[in-house]
């Protein structure tokens, strides 16, 4: 069973990717440099794998909810007008603490910090989502089933909630005046994106910024963050950027002699260590001066190649997410991992790594194993011949290109 408001967000990827573009023609007419091709895909490509995956695990919430709703609920809040209003401050309200534990917690900061990696701060940073942190998202609101508020006013709320916090990931709005005072704006949000220490771990609020006046987490926009993480994450790799704060957290907890601070490696805050290893690890101010951020210079070539492979997977993307239901689980698992290896290549194409030029021909033996398995959709047989016709055209760009792809250094772009 699936509630048709839980499509609220699917539905409203096109109004996302018009808004980005509207986002690009005013970053140009204004002459800013606030998007670069590389970090905006890599964004993109996070989004992508987290609605795809979100398609085996989303409902693990919603049956969780259900099942409290109907067997445990003490009262039953009904759907009037006042109970909407009270479920939109409730779910605002548990955000910000799941918000606020992801980013106090190791174990859940491993999957939240997906979100922060970008140095850049645009539109298509509001996409890049985590790919496993629903696992212990969904946890933080079953007291809501608890109080009797049903599950399809639930979905409702929690997909506006989210679509909300869109488009506040930009720097082209200022300050906004008497809004400030209640409401998450990009200003706000600028805030909890930056990497300045005076910055971090704060501004967690979805739409009212009231919770952080509340409990103590508030900070005014000063001077103009930072953005990213604190140890900068250097890969375009959607797949890698999922797990490597996990490998670092293994990596600390085999260092550790003690096996009570092997356990705290995962249940205390990011920057923490034992005494035997250094004891807390406090971030560093930033020489704005000296600043810069992680690219690779991959010349015009391979760019334009890796974003004209981009399009179509983003496409085919979007329609899996609409036809999921209609599909078995084979077809399902099929077009995920072939779509996550797209993606995943597509940042290894960035990177110049040797093995994304292998990669590459055995993504199109994939593609051609899908055109395969789905030979019962309509039109197939033209459907195959544009797209063998395409990947003919990508293998001998591709094969033109090969001399590019091998061991590079990474290098920076212009100080901030």
């Amino acid at each position: 069973m699936e509630m048709p408001a839980s499509k609220i967000v699917e539905l409203s990827i096109p109004i996302f990717f018009l808004l980005i573009g509207i986002e690009l023609i005013f970053n140009r007419a204004k002459k800013k440099d606030y998007y670069r091709l590389n970090d905006a895909l890599s964004s993109i490509s996070n989004g992508i794998g987290s609605e795809v995956i979100g398609i085996f695990s989303k409902t693990l919430l919603f049956f969780a909810y259900l099942y409290i709703f109907n067997n445990w609920k003490f009262m039953d809040m009904g759907e009037a007008w006042w109970s909407w209003v009270i479920l939109f401050l409730g779910v605002d309200c548990v955000y910000y603490w799941f918000h606020r534990k992801s980013h106090e917690v190791n174990a859940f900061w491993a999957a939240h910090i997906v979100h922060h990696q970008s140095e850049e701060y645009n539109l298509t940073t509001a996409l890049r989502q985590a790919w496993f942190q629903s696992s212990f998202s969904w946890v933080f609101y079953l007291p809501l089933a608890f109080m009797g508020f049903s599950p399809a006013m639930f979905v409702t709320v929690k997909a506006i909630n989210l679509v909300y916090q869109f488009w506040i990931h930009t720097k082209l709005i200022g300050k906004m005046g008497f809004l400030e005072l209640f409401m998450n704006t990009p200003s706000h949000h600028r805030v909890h994106h930056g990497k300045n220490p005076k910055y971090l771990d704060k501004n967690y609020a979805a739409v009212f910024i009231i919770w952080d006046k509340m409990f103590g987490t508030f900070q005014e926009e000063e001077e103009e963050p930072v953005f990213g993480i604190t140890n900068t994450f250097r890969s375009w790799n959607p797949v890698w950027s999922n797990f490597h704060y996990w490998s670092e957290l293994f990596a600390l907890a085999g260092r550790c002699t003690k096996f009570s601070d092997k356990i705290k490696v995962f249940i205390k805050p990011p920057g923490w260590a034992p005494e035997e290893l250094g004891g807390f690890h406090h971030a560093s101010e930033i020489d704005i001066d000296k600043y810069q951020k992680y690219d690779v210079e991959t010349g015009g070539s391979v760019a334009r190649y890796s974003f004209v492979q981009f399009v179509p997977t983003l496409i085919i993307a979007s329609l899996f997410l609409f036809m999921a239901p209609m599909m078995n689980t084979v077809e399902k698992v099929s077009l995920a991992l072939v779509v996550v290896f797209s993606v995943m290549n597509c940042g290894l194409l960035f990177e110049l790594r040797r093995i994304a030029y292998f990669f590459e021909f055995i993504r199109f033996a994939a593609i051609g194993g899908l055109l395969w398995l789905f030979q019962d959709i309509p039109q197939h047989f033209y459907i195959s011949i544009v797209t063998g016709v395409f990947m003919a055209f990508s293998a001998i760009w591709l094969y033109s290109q090969r001399q590019h792809f091998g061991a590079v250094e990474a290098v920076a772009v212009d100080p901030v």
